[in-house]
């Protein structure tokens, strides 16, 4: 956990820096040594109000509000049993009026994150396919992929939508700017980080909740409508969006048939160890 942690650290350190040195040197291309300085200045003072501000943006941009306890007073406590169980600050709560199931964390990491589940969610799932969803995103907030995470969907988000600013040639920017904004991604976000948070959430909820609660998110991917920027895929349980050019370029999720398939062999390994034990 230790290691997950500091890699993530450094990992968001690194895209800072990356970022002040690309800036710093586009500034000295333009007017030279002041120019480069002012240019790496506003990259770092960016990157300091994305740590800050970074998940306000992100809720606003996927309509999320706040969550009111008198909606599902059992999410509230689901969520600090679980934080507890997890060893990890409980997050605050936020809601989307949408139909789709799905659920997404937030923020800086423990203390500074935002766990947000849809109304769909909440209708379709089993109470214990809810908690293993939970889990799971509380893992990704322990483990600090939420840091991570939102600066690889803003950095992303940002790119794609700076090619509308193109007009005719929007579509030849979003040929440039698509495959930039999802290497960016690829760079920071492994598809290890969804089996470690796959294996932490089985160790608080039973691996078939979790398995079930995977397929359960898969299948109603295929029944109900859904629409989010693609560049937001990294935030989700699952990949949600449909397989079209655009949407595959920032996919970032392992298949769903292996993360099922790792979650039940988890189960069986509990089970050979308590009939060692018995």
């Amino acid at each position: 956990m230790r290691r997950r942690i500091t890699a993530n650290f450094f990992k968001a350190l690194l895209l800072v820096a990356f970022l002040a040195a690309l800036a710093g040197g586009l500034g000295w291309l333009i007017g030279g040594q002041r120019s480069a300085a002012l240019f790496a200045f506003c990259a770092l003072s960016a990157a300091i109000a994305v740590y800050w501000l970074g998940d306000r943006a992100l809720l606003g941009m996927l309509d999320a509000r706040p969550f009111a306890l008198a909606e599902d007073p059992l999410l509230r406590s689901a969520t600090d049993r679980l934080a507890a169980q997890l060893q990890v600050e409980p997050p605050k709560l936020c809601l989307i009026d949408d139909g789709f199931p799905r659920a997404f964390v937030v923020g800086r990491g423990p203390g500074g994150a935002t766990l947000v589940v849809s109304t769909g969610l909440m209708r379709i799932a089993r109470r214990e396919e809810l908690d293993a969803i939970i889990a799971h995103e509380l893992a990704h907030i322990r483990s600090l992929d939420v840091l991570t995470q939102m600066f690889a969907v803003l950095l992303a988000t940002t790119l794609m939508e700076t090619s509308r600013l193109g007009g005719f040639l929007s579509r030849a920017l979003l040929f440039v700017l698509g495959p930039i904004a999802a290497a960016f991604t690829h760079a920071l976000m492994s598809p290890r980080r969804e089996y470690s948070a796959d294996r932490d959430a089985a160790t608080v909820c039973d691996p078939h909740d979790v398995a079930e609660a995977l397929l359960r998110l898969d299948r109603a991917s295929e029944l109900v409508a859904f629409a989010a920027p693609p560049a937001t895929e990294p935030l989700y349980t699952i990949d949600p969006f449909d397989t079209d050019r655009l949407s595959r370029m920032f996919r970032t999720h392992p298949p769903i048939a292996e993360r099922v398939k790792r979650l039940r062999a988890l189960d069986q390994g509990k089970s050979e160890d308590a009939q060692v034990a018995g």
